[in-house]
């Protein structure tokens, strides 16, 4: 029996056989894994600053702004006797008439104030000056990832359709907390009618917690009971009711109702929404505290195709096997007959190469990527330097002290080899009592490294990443005040730890910060292509956010998901492809919505050919493990865009003989075919299958012989015109001019809709190549309004 995991990052090693950080601390298991989520928050913001009219074009005057000032307020030199003064000189310092309008002290450390751009910058050179930032105007409009997405409340950018609320999404996750506003059904007509699912009755849920927008709730648990005994109720719901929070927090990403005033202990404050508001949900646990298991996880899929939902969202992984050999898969499959489409996490497992799962091509696998959104906290250390790390901390203003503190490494604070990692036990109280400890990242989850220092006696932390973990950094809910720092800053804090004889810091929460360039950026721990069982299908298909996501939470949790956490919430921000995956299942109810008639081959093929690869400004989409450019195989074809979805011009669709036929191009058995399609299915022996005549919207091209002088593949490909009658050119971009992409042809006309065309993409390339050498380029379709884009991977094998 295969054990299945939830896929967001609380767990440091982000395998696929751990599960939810809540479950694993009831169990006493060490290493927990925090369920970390989804980001909708905020608020569209435009500057408060406005030029003054120039009168005398040959003296022009400056008007001043507003600007915010943060300060270091444990850098305060020893001659004040209250930061008040020292703001107030500081800001004398630039400006004798300026005056201070607020100071703060509690949501962070500063003040506001009037300035010109010219004292602002020489202000921020101040010593014990963090930052100096124009004020913003914020309009509270939706979560931040709708609004990230370009997604708005109007018809003007999402037409609605009278099918809109129509479309189902089936989400197999740990279950749904029904009371989070986001299930509200206010305004929702009648359940579908070809809704055949039912709301099912158990431990501390019934029948009547299902609504217009939560139209079912089921739950599966034999094959975990047969494994693992049976489920202790008196701990965990044997019943829909979620205890964990990673199924609500999906649901309510994917499908949430608008939630005004929404947040997390004060951070990212905004109106929270699903991708697709007006979509209804049935929920499926099949997840409980030892995992997720493939027999529910089948009975789950069996039971959603019944009950005719139309997007199945699965935030769960099992590692790569064949097609026949894995259940998700098989599901899949099955569903995909029916005409669901199906979306899944690609995993945790990056930034290594060959680390996704969920890889059949006719599941789309979704990666994550990060918003424009960060949440700031600064460490200040006794030398007088600071250095920028993330956290969503929310304690009393008496939690951390103001002045600076004694501060020590983990490993020097314990006697264990793995001391350093801050894991239950190993810190000696006397050495940590009234300090800031660093811990270093890996291993256990960041919020129980937090939990073991304060149980110490720390009094905060700062959570050091390592080569492993390079410059991402994602925010949690720590139980103390504590802030996560990348490598580069790490080493250096590092540094001065081990040489200053009494080294002190302190931590400086500043808030939420939106409008953080660039962004979107590939996340460090999305899993990775290229694909380890066929090579010659592109994946992951594409990247949607799933850093710091806000989204709905159960009530029986705390934000960390550690049973000592006794705080409650009604949405948390974690992280993970688990986050990333519902944003795309919402997004294809949307098109399904909008497009009815649409399979989910073309709703697929829209979402990946519309997606972007590069930012505003012209340059590629970064990869945050590298600092350099991403590629396919990180990000697919590109970053999701709702909005140019919505019209893509040309789709590329896929039937369900066209996948039997890829299963052919296997070598499949008829056995093993069978053990998919469910029927017998004899491949035509006349006849010779290739995996790359797959009509897949992108090109995964796979060189044997790296020594030849010469290779030569060919694709071929159709398209159908969804879009009005039009001349498509083709266009082709290749970083490696060794090379050669021909298209044949190289224009096609269209003059109705659903009318089909034919071509076929040569890829030749000459001389010798490095071992496992790669090289990625794009192919584009245009007829001026529409860009169809496809991408390219080359690799040598």
């Amino acid at each position: 029996m295969v054990s299945h995991s939830l896929l967001n990052t609380g767990s440091e090693e982000y395998t696929v056989t751990e599960i939810s950080a809540a479950k694993l601390n009831r169990m006493a298991i060490m290493s927990t894994s925090f369920v970390l989520l989804l980001l909708l928050a905020l608020c569209r913001f435009s500057t408060a600053a406005a030029a003054a009219d120039n009168t005398d074009d040959s003296h022009p005057k400056t008007t001043p702004s507003t600007y915010i000032v943060h300060m270091a307020k444990s850098q305060m030199p020893a001659s004040f006797e209250h930061h008040t003064h020292w703001y107030d000189s500081s800001l004398k310092s630039v400006s004798d008439s300026a005056e201070m309008l607020y100071t703060y002290t509690s949501a962070i450390h500063g003040f506001s104030t009037r300035l010109t751009p010219e004292q602002a910058a020489s202000l921020s050179s101040q010593p014990g000056v963090l930052s100096v930032l124009p004020e913003l105007k914020y309009e509270l409009h939706t979560t931040r990832t709708p609004e990230f997405l370009g997604l708005g409340q109007t018809t003007e950018t999402m037409p609605q359709s009278d099918s809109a609320g129509d479309v189902i999404i089936g989400v197999l996750d740990t279950g749904v907390w029904p009371e989070s506003k986001s299930f509200d059904d206010t305004g929702f007509g009648p359940v579908p009618s070809s809704w055949n699912g039912t709301c099912e009755s158990g431990t501390n849920f019934n029948s009547s917690n299902c609504n217009r927008k939560l139209i079912g709730a089921r739950y599966f648990a034999k094959g975990y009971e047969a494994t693992l005994g049976p489920i202790e109720e008196s701990k965990e719901s044997k019943s829909p009711r979620d205890d964990d929070g990673h199924g609500t927090h999906t649901a309510t990403t994917a499908a949430g109702s608008f939630v005004p005033g929404a947040s997390l202990l004060g951070y990212a404050p905004g109106t929270a929404r699903g991708m697709a508001p007006h979509a209804r949900i049935a929920a499926y646990k099949v997840c409980w505290v030892g995992g997720c298991f493939s027999s529910d996880i089948l009975a789950a899929m069996d039971k959603a195709i019944d009950d005719n939902v139309n997007v199945l969202s699965m935030s769960l992984g099992g590692g790569n096997s064949d097609y026949f050999r894995d259940s998700v898969a098989m599901g899949a499959f099955s569903a995909m007959e029916k005409g669901i489409l199906i979306s899944c996490s690609a995993g945790n497992a990056g930034p290594s190469a060959y680390s996704l799962s969920n890889s059949a091509p006719w599941i789309t696998t979704v990666g994550a990527g990060t918003l424009d959104r960060d949440f700031p906290a600064f460490v200040s250390l006794g030398n007088g330097k600071n250095f920028s790390g993330v956290s969503l901390y929310r304690g009393n203003s008496n939690s951390m002290p103001s002045a600076l503190t004694p501060f020590i490494y983990a490993g020097n604070a314990s006697n264990a080899t793995s001391g350093n990692l801050c894991m239950m036990g190993t810190l000696s109280p006397d050495q940590v009592k009234g300090k800031i400890v660093m811990c270093d990242r890996g291993v256990n989850a960041r919020v129980q490294k937090g939990a073991v220092v304060k149980a110490a006696g720390g009094l905060g932390m700062i959570l050091a990443n390592t080569a492993a973990n390079g410059e991402e950094l994602v925010a949690d809910a720590h139980l103390l005040p504590a802030t996560s720092v990348g490598q580069r800053n790490s080493d250096v804090i590092k540094s001065y730890l081990f040489s200053d004889p009494n080294p002190t810091a302190t931590i400086l929460f500043e808030g939420t910060k939106v409008g953080v360039q660039p962004s979107p950026v590939v996340a460090a721990f999305s899993s990775r292509g290229p694909n380890s069982i066929t090579a010659d299908i592109l994946k992951p298909d594409i990247v949607a956010p799933g850093v710091n996501i806000l989204a709905g939470w159960s009530g029986a949790a705390g934000p960390t998901g550690l049973a000592i956490d006794a705080r409650r919430v009604a949405f948390n921000i974690i992280s993970g492809t688990s986050m990333s995956c519902p944003h795309v299942s919402g997004l294809a109810a949307l098109l399904k919505g909008a497009h009815p008639e649409w399979s989910p081959a073309a709703i697929r093929s829209a979402l990946m050919t519309t997606a972007y690869t590069a930012y505003k400004n012209g340059q590629k989409l970064q990869d945050v493990a590298t600092g350099k450019p991403s590629t396919p195989f990180d990000h697919g074809a590109g970053h999701v865009d709702p909005i140019s979805a919505l019209n893509p011009g040309l789709v590329y669709d896929l039937t369900v003989d066209d996948y039997l036929n890829f299963l052919c191009a296997l070598n499949y058995s008829a056995s093993e075919i069978s053990s998919l399609a469910k029927r017998s299915y004899t491949c035509d022996e006349k006849r010779r299958y290739s995996v790359r005549d797959v009509n897949y919207p992108s090109f995964a091209v796979n060189f044997e012989d790296r020594t030849t002088s010469t290779n030569v593949a060919k694709y071929t490909r159709t398209v159908t015109n969804v879009g009005p009658a039009g001349t498509y050119k083709a266009k082709v971009t290749s970083d490696n001019p060794s090379v050669k992409i021909t298209v044949e042809p190289d224009t096609l006309s269209f003059g109705q809709v659903n009318e089909k065309k034919d071509y076929t993409v040569t890829f030749s390339a000459s001389g010798s190549a490095p071992l496992n050498a790669n090289s990625f380029g794009r192919l584009e379709w245009s007829d001026g309004k529409h860009v169809v884009g496809s991408p390219i991977a080359v690799s040598w094998n």
